[in-house]
């Protein structure tokens, strides 16, 4: 069966490869994913798949029904499609068309491989006129860069009888063609922190009669950065980034408020757990010491992606059955970066695989680069190896590992 999707896959490689190009050349931001959803439907019912639109604001669902009605023990697959704000600066023929946004992120790609592991399933399906035994529930979701998107999702209904789900993302430091996995902790939890500090104002030549939010601002940020080494479990990392500052109102005028606004990140549920009770604590002490109150607000985002062990066994084996037990990478660490497919594996089990897009021989820009490019002959390795892992996962009994001969090989009786 692996060589008919690979078939399928390159029959389809020039429609998956001119899709990711018209998504990247109309980028959208998040929420705003309107044309993009719009697109993503009509490609979708070309193929006879019943899609669902506004889903989760600007979502897109489609099924792949099974053998099994009403929908139980579903297998999700989910693609983002949201783009950033950010001036694209490559010299692509398909450049974004849409001034001040660009898909510097890869969800053009993630929509690719997403309807291109449609396609290949439904094709696989209809030739062998075999259902799989239950559904298969294609997501393309918004604002991922938001992290709203999967919350929205959830909201409209879209995880109900899931029993697994699956997900990629692209990534430029992993050659084109390999794919990387990781059990157990993919990225990091991510929250919103905003500290509004609140002083005396007072003239510039006279501190003393005044109480400077300036500089106790600069207290709670130092002692924030060197508080975390000594007090947080070193084994369990966290990260505190003020990215913004703003108050006072003239250079001789002492800010009588400063607001400083950031991003907190964790690896394990017991940091994550205290983190907003010890930085608000910490901010009151230090403002309390001085003179000055101040307001902490704490707005959870998204949790750990947490892949599942035998989920993300089984895509090793497709990926190295398929591409090569040499394109298969595991990931040491995990990323402190966030992803809000964490929503989705917090309420079931699920897996995210990186898929290598870096081109050999040459210098690859990161993710939200407004260079980054991707080598597109990974787009195949992508849908290939998300195809055949869902096969797999339906082929041998919802998810185990192993050969797959378990007695419900439905396509291959």
């Amino acid at each position: 069966m692996l060589s008919t999707i690979q078939k399928i896959a390159t029959k389809l490689s020039p429609r998956i490869i001119e899709i990711r190009r018209h998504v990247h050349s109309h980028p959208e931001l998040s929420g705003q994913e309107y044309q993009t959803a719009a697109y993503i439907s009509g490609v979708l019912s070309s193929c006879g798949f019943h899609v669902q639109e506004m889903v989760g604001k600007t979502g897109v669902v489609a099924e792949l029904k099974g053998e099994t009605p009403p929908n139980q023990d579903v297998l999700a697959i989910r693609a983002d499609m949201d783009a950033l704000p950010i001036v694209e600066k490559t010299d692509l023929p398909f450049v974004s068309k849409s001034p001040g946004i660009m898909h510097a992120c890869g969800h053009d790609a993630h929509t690719a491989v997403g309807l291109g592991t449609a396609m290949v399933l439904a094709e696989l399906v209809n030739s062998s006129e075999q259902l799989f035994p239950s559904t298969t529930r294609f997501l393309f979701q918004p604002a991922e860069e938001t992290s709203q998107g999967a919350k929205w999702m959830i909201e409209d209904g879209v995880m109900q009888d899931v029993a697994a789900i699956f997900g990629l993302h692209v990534f430029p430091s992993i050659p084109a063609g390999v794919i990387g996995l990781r059990q157990g902790a993919l990225t990091a939890a991510a929250d919103d922190l905003e500290i509004v500090i609140s002083g005396e104002s007072g003239h510039g030549a006279r501190p003393h009669e005044a109480i400077d939010a300036i500089w106790i601002a600069a207290q709670v940020i130092t002692q924030l950065q060197q508080s975390i080494s000594r007090t947080i479990n070193p084994l369990h990392p966290a990260v505190i980034t003020i990215g913004q500052i703003s108050g006072g109102r003239a250079p001789n005028v002492i800010a009588d408020q400063v607001r400083l606004t950031g991003t907190v990140r964790s690896l394990h549920a017991d940091t994550h757990a205290l983190l907003p009770e010890w930085i608000e604590r910490i901010a009151t002490d230090v403002c309390h010491l001085h003179g000055a109150t101040c307001t902490v607000n704490y707005r959870r985002r998204c949790t750990s992606v947490l892949n599942d062990p035998d989920l993300t066994q089984l895509v090793a084996d497709c990926a190295s059955e398929a591409l090569g037990s040499d394109r298969i990478q595991w990931i040491a660490d995990a990323s402190m970066g966030a992803e809000d497919f964490a929503n989705y594996t917090s309420l079931t089990r699920g897996t995210m695989f990186r898929l290598g897009v870096g081109f050999a021989g040459r210098h690859n820009y990161s993710l939200h680069h407004s260079q980054f490019e991707i080598d597109e002959t990974a787009l195949i390795s992508g849908v290939v190896t998300m195809a055949y892992s869902a096969y797999r996962y339906w082929q041998s009994g919802n998810g185990e590992t192993g050969n797959g001969e378990t007695g419900n090989d439905r396509l291959d009786r």
